[in-house]
């Protein structure tokens, strides 16, 4: 089925024209973007019950952004009065007029930008799935998460607790400026298994999980999860430390995508080339890895969470090739530094929500695949590590350092496996140098789009990263 595009923006789409069309005349550039995403998210363990209906993008509101002088500025309300169009526009027009007198009466920093491309453009996308959030049946569901918890529980003595989490969203925008007319709407799920398992007094977390840009069906995916969660569990509760050191690893793909996000996810978002906060400004048309090395970026290089029609300020969605064989080939751009960097925009301006600024944001960020086996990979290494399972990471765009957080190593000597495990793993190192070390890439690629992404500390959206297996060379700790 197509997820059907809401009625209240249908409702609200003649008004918010007229009000658009009322603002030009005291404006060089309107735009308004209209929400209404629903959803649930529903978390469920041996203690307790949580079901809630918001998730990360649930919203309902309007943001406007209006340019005069080569000055921008907004106005975003969940609680517009659309009946009276006159009056509405008098108001938003005197707080956005003062808001543009403060800029100009202060010391605050001012990028000029020339006004913003309106080239006429009609979209309307409903995107395929199966079921929809706001009408899953969420006792089923509850049923099948209790069922699944229980059961893995009584898989093994020394499980202590078993969490079954997810979490769905419905997501329809609708984009309005003098010749653009844009609507879409798509449902994503994510969801996952945590197992607690015990020995002695230690407790470790086996984690796994699912996501794509599907309806409530995916969840049931998860009745087949529960015993590599197990597995990993165990892992983690025999692992050892490992000494600090420079290794030959493989990554998988979740670990993979983890390095794209860190290394050049933030790294080339071109809001930050303003600013000349990040190092990927010097570098594009140079070399920054190895030959093996070709990354994509945007919501057309895969199909998952974050992957849309286009995005929170009317800019169509695109696949980025921004490291091409090695070679630093572009950034990603949202429109208003774009303009000001003379760039054309990439479609990664993304809110957090509609009362939330736009930034360059990632979308689907993923190495291609290469021509190897993963069982080659393996036997070509001496001496290292295959490395799995996703934490969390940081990196730093203005001196190119990564810090990646690994759940585990696999031992790997003489070609083979061992059998050894250790965790958990910091994995350090000087981007270019990481991705330079690059020498081997298995064919297949993956994507894995459970959680968010921060700009800094805030500012969070879905995200979407992954890639196939990769040689390196790296420190770990």
């Amino acid at each position: 089925m197509k997820a059907p595009f809401s009625d209240y923006l249908k409702s609200i789409k003649k008004p918010l024209q007229q009000l658009e069309n009322n603002l030009r005349e005291f404006y060089e550039y309107v735009s308004i973007l209209a929400t209404d995403s629903k959803g649930f998210s529903l978390r469920l363990s041996q203690h307790a019950k949580a079901v809630s209906s918001e998730t990360m993008t649930t919203e309902r509101g309007i943001v406007i952004r209006v340019m005069k002088d080569g000055l921008y500025s907004e106005y975003a309300s969940n609680d517009m009065n659309l009946e009276d169009i006159s009056s509405l526009t008098e108001e938003i027009k005197n707080q956005l007029d003062q808001q543009l007198q403060v800029l100009k009466e202060t010391n605050t920093t001012i990028y000029e930008t020339g006004k913003l491309e309106d080239e006429p453009c009609e979209l309307f996308v409903e995107m395929e799935c199966e079921e929809l959030p706001e009408t899953t049946d969420l006792s089923k569901l509850v049923e099948l998460f209790t069922t699944i918890s229980n059961d893995t529980v009584q898989k093994d003595k020394d499980i202590v607790d078993c969490i079954v989490y997810g979490q769905s969203t419905h997501v329809c925008k609708m984009f309005l400026t003098k010749n653009r007319d844009l609507a879409q709407s798509y449902v994503y799920s994510e969801g996952g298994i945590n197992v607690m398992k015990r020995k002695g007094n230690q407790n470790e977390f086996g984690s796994v999980n699912l996501a794509g840009r599907n309806g409530p069906e995916i969840f049931v995916g998860l009745k087949d999860m529960a015993d590599e969660a197990i597995s990993i569990a165990t892992d983690l509760l025999n692992g050892e430390r490992v000494i600090p050191g420079e290794y030959e690893v493989i990554t998988s793909p979740e670990v993979s995508g983890l390095i794209a996000h860190e290394a050049f996810g933030h790294g080339v978002e071109m809001d930050m080339f303003v600013k000349n906060r990040a190092l990927g400004k010097e570098y594009i048309g140079k070399r920054v890895g190895s030959e093996h090395v070709t990354m994509h970026e945007g919501a057309l290089s895969a199909v998952d969470v974050a992957s849309y029609a286009f995005d929170d300020e009317g800019v169509l969605a695109s696949d980025v090739v921004e490291i091409d064989k090695g070679i630093l080939k572009s950034g990603i751009c949202d429109a208003l530094s774009a303009k000001r960097l003379n760039f054309k925009a990439t479609g990664n301006g993304k809110r957090e929500n509609y009362a939330h600024k736009a930034y360059t944001r990632m979308t689907n960020t993923l190495f291609e695949g290469g021509n190897n086996t993963l069982d080659e990979m393996i036997a070509s290494i001496e001496y290292g590590y295959l490395l799995k399972g996703m934490r969390n990471g940081m990196e730093d765009p203005k001196h190119w350092g990564i810090q990646c957080v690994v759940d585990r190593g696999y031992e790997i000597k003489d070609g083979k496996l061992t059998g050894k495990i250790v965790c958990p793993l910091v994995l350090t190192g000087y981007v270019p140098d990481v991705l330079g070390n690059v020498t081997m890439a298995t064919k297949e690629a993956y994507t894995f789009g459970t959680g968010g992404c921060g700009k800094g500390h805030k500012e969070w959206v879905k995200v979407s990263d992954g890639g196939p297996y990769l040689k390196t060379k790296v420190r770990l700790g």
